[in-house]
């Protein structure tokens, strides 16, 4: 039998690799997708993208949705503090397996491990260890459709913002950008692909600049490990609008 899990989903380029690839192993079967959610903003933590766009990407994969409701600047203590109520919640519907789309990123993924394994949940990373440049060559090649929704203004500018995840853009990149971002340089949104069964419909709204505190400790929303100051963290946002 197929184990019961539940996927930590963003939304973005990652977490729709990991979700094809763990939707195509017959030892799992994912039951939940959970979500960081801003409920100050009503929209998705650190991608900034609308609630929803959110729903209608969940209704397109026909898989529940689970939140996680933070405020605008949760520490880490609040953070965890609501992260464990929801696992508490997710065991008892006998959901003990998480899945993550973590790349290679060590200190993010023992995090989790250890976290997550004080409620008894396993954790699973179906992309660990893969090459990024290969994984975005092949987010493209399946037919995956993705549209940049925020950039670190540290390194790339406010052109990056906005465009397809294509080829050009991946050509583009500085060589001190990762391919798949997994350093936090940039976060998507995925609106269509092999496991939607309807494309997403948005409009594209204003660009904005937004600076933050950086943390004063490496969590689960803010892991920018080729962060440089350590008094400020900019970002360029993309605002998408809901066009269904």
């Amino acid at each position: 039998m197929p184990k019961p899990s539940f996927f930590n989903w963003s939304g973005g380029k990652d977490s729709v690799m990991a979700l094809h690839k763990m939707l195509q192993d017959p030892h799992f079967k994912i039951e939940v997708l959970l979500t960081n959610v801003n409920s100050d903003t009503d929209r998705i933590s650190m991608h900034g993208v609308r609630r929803s766009l959110l729903q209608k990407q969940v209704e397109s994969i026909h898989i529940p949705l689970h939140t996680i409701e933070l405020n605008s600047s949760p520490s880490l203590k609040e953070y965890e503090a609501v992260v464990d109520e929801k696992l508490l919640e997710l065991k008892k519907e006998g959901l003990d397996t998480a899945v993550f789309g973590d790349i290679f990123l060590e200190d993010l993924r023992s995090y989790r491990e250890n976290h997550f394994s004080k409620s008894g949940i396993e954790t699973i990373f179906p992309l660990w260890g893969h090459n990024t440049t290969e994984l975005m060559r092949a987010f493209i090649e399946e037919g995956f459709k993705a549209v940049v929704v925020c950039v670190k203004s540290e390194l790339l500018d406010e052109s990056f913002v906005g465009r397809e995840l294509d080829d050009d853009f991946i050509e583009s990149l500085p060589d001190n950008v990762d391919p798949c971002g997994e350093n936090g340089e940039f976060h998507t949104f995925v609106y269509d692909g092999p496991i939607f069964t309807k494309a997403i419909p948005f409009e594209k709204g204003e660009v904005v600049f937004k600076s933050y505190k950086a943390p004063q400790q490496q969590d689960d929303e803010c892991k920018l490990s080729n962060e440089t100051d350590e008094q400020k963290m900019g970002f360029w946002f993309l605002d998408l609008l809901d066009a269904s």
